[in-house]
């Protein structure tokens, strides 16, 4: 199907559809498709490969916003770490 058709076929659904925000286009599927693979926690590569991107940069400088904040995930999994070390020393010299 040609994208000329596609859209004119959206159009027309669009007018059938209520509360539907103003200017709302077939690409925004896209863009929601893409904000409920990152909400799932998938890692860039995977929605990188399903919305067909070319690389992983285009997929985080269109979407990295989406992405939960990483940091503080990062600093915990690495006070467990070295928490687990320090007590594992502690037990050894006991």
């Amino acid at each position: 199907m040609s994208p000329y058709r596609l859209e004119h076929y959206f159009r027309e659904a669009r007018a059938t559809v209520k509360d539907l925000p103003e200017g709302f286009r077939f690409h925004d599927f896209r863009h929601y498709f893409a904000s409920l693979l990152t909400a799932q926690g998938l890692d860039v590569k995977v929605v990188q490969k399903s919305l067909r991107h070319s690389s992983a940069k285009t997929t985080l400088d269109t979407y990295g916003r989406m992405w939960p904040d990483k940091e503080e995930s990062a600093r915990a999994a690495v006070a467990k770490v070295l928490g687990e070390r320090l007590n594992s020393r502690s037990e050894q010299r006991a």
